[in-house]
């Protein structure tokens, strides 16, 4: 279920960006050649048009294949890429990382007035709104062993000396310190009632490894939408403060690169994200939704990295045709793009690679 969850989403996102370049080349009157989702070996495609749709193997990533777009001689078509207006050429790069944000953006509003799940405090709760959710379970500890999922609603407690009378997160960890014998937790967890028989242990947590837990962190969580125009501030505030934080950290972990200081733990590849995607949906459809939201917003600002390979890199070529008044050699711009590719591959490689080795 996690890697379906994971490549709906790329395929979302994927769709989004590309649709972009699609939408924009086609109002420029450019020829599209294919409008491609992954990368090849091809699955499928079918041409309507002038356009080849298709569906390929890999689902990293995706292309829209524009008439000369890579400047070959066949660019001096009245269609052709270079051809086009420089603005029009720069709106076609933008577009798809427009997209990206503009997703993001529609996603957070939705999520607002759909409602979110949201932490709050055990002074003045209402106990009909908030639940006593887990928000993480400790690996290696009771809990885990007798697999309470995250995002779980608990909804008793009992043990052999009481139950839990109040449902907070502080009544239920002294609840768990006093106990004797065996602790039974009944929860629900996507509309279905589960129950587990857990036995407090010593070990568990490193910090304190003489206290018996049972591995469960949680919190009060409760539903919060909100009207239209809140709702909308909310989504217009969350995604500028996302993106200016998500191009802080990915501006200073490039800076970091080049003082070899970067730590590549830090980085998440496809396996990870691929994990991260199922733990949101255990939270709910939201808390899913909120996450490819972030997601949107990542893929926007890498875009953006003045790469070769990449629409920034692509823009930044535009601007500087612009700016010398004639086109760049096509072989040399198309080997600068072929290295950054190859250095882009290099890169998920080895973050994939670090996702495995964290699997172990």
């Amino acid at each position: 279920m996690t890697i379906a969850l994971f490549i709906a989403v790329l395929f979302f996102l994927i769709l989004v960006h590309e649709l972009g370049h699609f939408l924009t080349a086609k109002w420029s009157r450019m020829r599209v050649d294919e409008f491609a989702i992954g990368f090849p070996p091809r699955l499928f495609s079918i041409k309507k048009g002038e356009t080849e749709y298709s569906i390929n193997l890999l689902p990293i990533g995706g292309y829209v294949k524009i008439f000369g777009e890579n400047g070959t001689d066949e660019s001096d078509g009245a269609r052709a890429f270079g051809s086009r207006p420089r603005y029009q050429q720069a709106i076609v790069l933008l577009a798809g990382v427009t997209m990206n944000i503009l997703a993001a953006w529609l996603i957070f509003l939705a999520v607002a007035m759909i409602g979110t799940p949201t932490a709050v405090g055990e002074d003045g709760y209402d106990p009909e709104l908030a639940n006593l959710t887990v928000v993480a379970v400790t690996p290696m500890s009771p809990a885990a062993e007798a697999g309470i999922p995250t995002g779980s609603k608990i909804v008793s407690v009992t043990a052999e000396n009481g139950s839990l009378n109040e449902l907070t997160p502080t009544a239920f960890t002294s609840f768990v310190g006093e106990a004797e014998g065996e602790i039974n937790v009944h929860y629900t967890h996507k509309g279905e009632l589960g129950s587990a028989t857990l036995i407090p242990r010593a070990g568990v947590v490193t910090e304190e490894p003489d206290r018996e837990v049972v591995g469960l962190s949680t919190a009060l969580v409760e539903i919060r939408s909100l009207p239209p125009m809140e709702a909308l501030k909310t989504a217009t505030i969350r995604t500028w403060e996302l993106l200016y934080a998500i191009t802080v950290g990915i501006i200073s972990f490039i800076g970091s690169a080049f003082t070899l200081s970067a730590d590549i733990e830090a980085v998440t590849g496809p396996i990870g994200i691929a994990g991260m995607v199922g733990d949101a949906a255990e939270f709910g459809f939201t808390s899913l939704l909120t996450f490819t939201a972030f997601i949107s917003l990542n893929l926007a600002v890498i875009n953006l990295l003045p790469i070769p390979a990449l629409d920034g890199g692509r823009l930044l070529f535009v601007l500087a045709e612009a700016v010398i008044r004639r086109p760049i050699d096509p072989a040399w711009m198309g080997g600068v793009n072929f290295i950054g590719f190859a250095h882009l591959i290099l890169l998920m490689l080895a973050v994939t690679y670090n996702d495995i080795l964290r699997l172990f």
